[in-house]
């Protein structure tokens, strides 16, 4: 139904964004990706799929057409919802997906969370021939507020209990330096 939202970034976090278009404001559940991409920017242009469900309308944007037709097919494995689809985007760039489900290393991706081995395997066989050939470069951009912070709020959004989430975010931390709120998160993933 909806192609795109072109507008104002009202706001942004690592789970979702707020766009202003024409005086309405839309709230667009994002990945950690877009995130990183969309963040710094002031106009923003988010390709978008619209999920009706009985009790809500839900909003899912993404900063390339690559990365919401991997979320597509994604979704359309039985056993991946749209939760499960962006914790996966979230956690891997649209590369390292295409990389995983061509090479077929289930291992990457049942690391996801909510991803078992069963699922693991349905993706690559159900996905192998319809994913192509592709990478991306990831520029990360840091912002405003503390890394612990942004981190923390974004994995309570995509589901996670705030407490273990904090301790996963500390022990992370504490071990090393991490250079933006996405690395943070993705690193958070791979041990919640």
């Amino acid at each position: 139904m909806y192609e795109y939202l072109k507008g104002y970034l009202v706001e942004a976090t690592p789970a979702y964004a707020v766009v202003d278009c024409g005086g309405v404001g839309y709230y667009v559940h994002i990945s950690v990706n877009t995130y990183s991409k969309i963040a710094s920017g002031k106009e923003v242009c988010l390709y978008v799929h619209l999920i009706v469900r009985e009790d809500a309308h839900l909003l899912y944007g993404f900063y390339s057409r690559e990365e919401r037709t991997l979320f597509r097919q994604l979704i359309s494995v039985s056993g991946i919802g749209a939760n499960t689809a962006s914790v996966m985007l979230s956690s891997m760039t649209t590369g390292e997906i295409i990389n995983a489900v061509l090479t077929e290393n289930v291992n990457t991706i049942k690391s996801v969370k909510g991803i078992g081995l069963k699922t693991a395997q349905r993706v690559i066989i159900e996905l192998k021939d319809k994913v192509g050939v592709g990478s991306s470069t990831e520029e990360f951009v840091f912002t405003s507020g503390t890394l612990k912070e942004e981190a923390l709020a974004a994995l309570v959004m995509l589901g996670f209990v705030k407490n273990q989430a904090a301790k996963v975010i500390d022990k992370i931390l504490a071990g090393g330096k991490v250079a933006s709120v996405e690395e943070l998160i993705k690193l958070a993933l791979k041990q919640l």
